[in-house]
């Protein structure tokens, strides 16, 4: 699944964050911005994984209706 690339690159961002130069108000505003995209990215994820389960309920109906 795509959404588990992000989180690693997020972490990736994470690390980019923690080894810069930036002052420590700095850091601290991007690792907030970060742990948004990653509350984001999993609420994406779940979304997916909702619609995929009621895909297959209304696929399961169609086909007991004689209609696929």
């Amino acid at each position: 699944m795509p959404h588990h690339k992000n989180h690693k690159k997020l972490e990736q961002i994470k690390d980019a964050i923690a080894n810069s130069n930036l002052s420590e108000e700095e850091k601290s505003n991007a690792f907030k911005l970060v742990e948004e995209w990653y509350a984001e990215d999993k609420g994406l994820e779940q979304l997916v994984a909702d619609m995929e389960a009621i895909e297959e309920k209304i696929a399961s109906f169609i086909r007991s209706l004689g209609i696929d």
